[in-house]
């Protein structure tokens, strides 16, 4: 009972369940992020395909490029675990341009979704991919 407990409560995992904690975690996002809002870039599961907006100004072919490889490219990258770190870049940027320019005079249930991508993958960013990550295998020695 005392080691459930002390499991239950320890403040600072390590070891197999914060690296299985991170693959279940970025799996499910990056699955998530695809799903939810890469696919339907494409017209993939809605009758027509979503217009990307352009709150930079940006050319129009490079700023619609860009956010379908930040949506559907790579969350793949981050599923695998492969330079997980600088694949999270260019979904940050999509993800935070949402939330700070896009919808920053919206309501918070309109921004929500940018926040709390950007948090996730915010996340990501700071812990890395962990052991179960293609990142961990080509850096062992």
């Amino acid at each position: 009972m005392k080691k459930l407990i002390h499991i239950i409560t320890n403040t600072n995992p390590s070891g197999k369940l914060t690296d299985i904690a991170l693959l279940v975690f970025r799996v499910l996002l990056s699955t998530e992020l695809i799903v939810a809002h890469g696919l339907k870039k494409l017209g993939i599961g809605v009758a027509e395909a979503e217009q990307v907006p352009n709150p930079l100004h940006l050319p129009e072919a490079f700023n619609s490029l860009f956010a379908d490889v930040a949506n559907l490219v790579f969350p793949v990258f981050v599923i695998f675990g492969f330079f997980t770190r600088v694949a999270v870049l260019p979904i940050l940027a999509v993800t935070l341009t949402g939330y700070f320019i896009l919808h920053w005079n919206d309501a918070l249930l309109v921004k929500d979704t940018p926040f709390m991508y950007s948090l996730c993958y915010l996340f990501l960013l700071f812990m890395g991919a962990g052991r179960y990550s293609v990142d961990n295998f080509l850096t062992k020695k």
